[in-house]
């Protein structure tokens, strides 16, 4: 099987003061052009649950509520994947281009998470009408200002 090398270009930092997409001072010419782009696609690496046998669970037992019974690993949001890979949608609050520091809104990763990538979120590309779900999650919101407001607590067995 062939191998990819993947290499951070900043990290994730999360604390009382918000969500930060902190960049290393080599990539900070790359944020050039951002302006105006009201969100961002992150690509980031589930540092924390990378090791060999979380990368070979393939299945796991029903992690939604009213979901099937067992559950394919890339039928899921799952951090426990073959390849430990994040993508998060985010809303860009500030951009320091001087620094290389982008805050953020929120995103569902730890402080000290690794980047991998950053994509501006363009709707000609991201943005779906009518996408399709099974009947166990049709429920759940239809966009991301929307899941701020949802009760996620109803929907997970752990």
């Amino acid at each position: 099987m062939t191998t990819y090398e993947v290499n951070p270009i900043g990290i994730i930092r999360c604390n009382e003061e918000g969500f930060f997409l902190c960049l290393d001072k080599r990539f900070i010419p790359a944020l050039e052009g951002l302006d105006g782009f009201s969100h961002l696609q992150v690509l980031w690496w589930f540092s924390d649950l990378d090791s060999a046998p979380y990368r070979s669970v393939l299945q796991t037992e029903q992690p939604y509520k009213n979901a099937p019974e067992r559950m394919g690993i890339f039928a899921t949001r799952s951090p426990i994947r073959p390849n430990p890979i994040g993508l998060t949608a985010v809303e860009i609050l500030d951009l320091d281009k001087t620094e290389g520091i982008v805050r953020i809104a929120y995103i569902d990763a730890h402080d000290n998470t690794p980047i991998l990538d950053l994509k501006p979120y363009t709707p000609s590309f991201d943005r779906l009408e009518a996408p399709r779900v099974p009947d166990w999650c049709r429920h759940w919101p239809m966009s991301l200002e929307q899941s701020g407001e949802f009760n996620w607590d109803n929907e997970f067995n752990f």
